[in-house]
């Protein structure tokens, strides 16, 4: 299979292909993602929640995105890396933002790197666009914003909002975003921009006419427990799977039959 590039997901929209994007963390996980003929892999700051054990993704820290997208960047031979930016890495300004999305490329390995937000890191867009950095813009639900919205709810429901997210999805396009996350937002918005915009979005929470769709990985092997959102949509139950695993594995050490004389050397 032909390497996935930041204009091979720009012709997929053209085409009308659509496009499947997955969480990664870490380089196994990542190397069975690519094998299967992912898109695209997110090296998400969720990492904080799922991996980590965090309330939210704000502790998350640049060293620590960027250790994690080098061992997924190592481990994927077809599809395009992008590094999720953490709060505070983009924020403070335009040279920080060049700075941090830099190392991104250059230590972590990603070819493109994803910032929260519309018309307010529109600068930020285009500035790193100007230094050939690619970048996924996301709108709707950000969760780095999680206390301005007072928790994790649907955006864009009233009409004010509504054309406010259009707006801001105009502007990263305009910006130079090569695509577009749209999270948790109605259907019918997610549809309309979409369809207004030439750059691909990709939804998560979203409805089912986005060019794309992303989850995050343990989410959809049911390996995140937590809690489960409306539009997650589990696979596997790997969860009940690795708990019986290791509980055989208990069992068999504690009644002797683990390891056996043919399990060891002479």
């Amino acid at each position: 299979m032909d390497k996935i590039t930041v204009p091979r997901i720009r012709e997929k929209k053209e085409n009308g292909e659509k496009i499947t994007v997955l969480t990664a963390y870490d380089f196994p996980f990542a190397k069975l993602i690519d094998e299967a003929g992912i898109d695209i892999l997110l090296v998400g700051d969720t990492v904080g929640i799922v991996v980590q054990g965090e309330e939210s993704t704000l502790p998350v820290t640049l060293d620590q995105m960027i250790y994690h997208a080098r061992m997924v960047s190592r481990a994927a031979k077809r599809a395009l890396v992008v590094g999720d930016m953490p709060f505070l890495s983009y924020q403070a300004s335009i040279e920080e933002t060049i700075r941090n999305a830099g190392r991104f490329l250059k230590e972590g390995g990603a070819a493109a790197v994803k910032l929260e937000g519309g018309a307010r890191v529109a600068d930020r867009i285009e500035m790193l666009a100007r230094h050939d950095i690619p970048v996924m813009a996301h709108i709707g639900l950000t969760p780095q914003s999680v206390h301005r919205m007072g928790g994790y709810k649907v955006q864009g429901r009233g009409t004010s909002q509504a054309k406010q997210l259009l707006a801001d999805a105009k502007t990263v396009e305009s910006a130079g975003a090569f695509s577009l996350v749209l999270e948790g937002i109605p259907i019918s918005l997610a549809k309309k921009i979409t369809q207004s915009i030439k750059i691909p979005t990709i939804g998560i929470g979203a409805g089912p006419y986005c060019d794309g769709q992303v989850l995050v990985l343990h989410d959809l092997l049911g390996l995140f427990t937590r809690f489960h959102p409306k539009f997650v949509r589990r696979y596997a139950d790997l969860t009940a799977t690795i708990t019986e695993a290791v509980r055989r594995y208990k069992s068999d050490v504690e009644s002797g039959k683990f390891p056996t004389e043919e399990e060891g050397y002479e």
